[in-house]
């Protein structure tokens, strides 16, 4: 499988995630910048878990539809095209960072896909969904890792 280049202007790979992307701090989307996205990528698709939250990761943020010919996401904003979904809070769009007081830093991971067909997904797409809805469109995909703890 192809890999995307995913980087940060705001944070390195395995690194704190600043406040201000935190619930506590601000709740902004952090900015991304994305290479590599291969000819034929029909859309990208944006997924932030956690899965130092619990038995399931906790899903921090959904985009689905991001145009193939997108490079990023300013802070604060949304993907070129892009459908924002209901994260784990309940609410549509980014749900910063919020783990509880005292625990260990969790572990947040944006990962971008590459599809060569729209994904056919429920009305409430939970993270769940959208795994399986990957299964034989994915064909490129990149990962990183921001950290927060309180």
């Amino acid at each position: 499988m192809a890999g995307i280049m995913m980087r940060s202007p705001a944070f390195n790979d395995h690194d704190r995630l600043p406040d201000r992307f935190s619930r506590d701090g601000g709740n902004l989307s952090p900015p991304l910048e994305w290479s590599g996205v291969p000819d034929g990528t029909t859309e990208l698709v944006l997924i932030v878990e956690d899965p130092d939250a619990g038995r399931v990761p906790f899903l921090h943020w959904l985009v689905t539809g991001i145009g193939a010919g997108s490079a990023g996401v300013p802070e604060g904003g949304v993907p070129l095209g892009g459908r924002e979904w209901p994260n784990g809070f309940g609410t549509t769009g980014w749900g910063g960072p919020q783990p509880p007081r005292g625990d260990d830093p969790h572990r947040y991971f944006f990962r971008l896909y590459a599809v060569d067909q729209p994904l056919e997904l429920p009305d409430a797409p939970q993270a769940d969904d959208v795994h399986r809805a990957l299964v034989d469109k994915e064909f490129a995909s990149g990962t990183m890792v921001g950290t927060y703890a309180r």
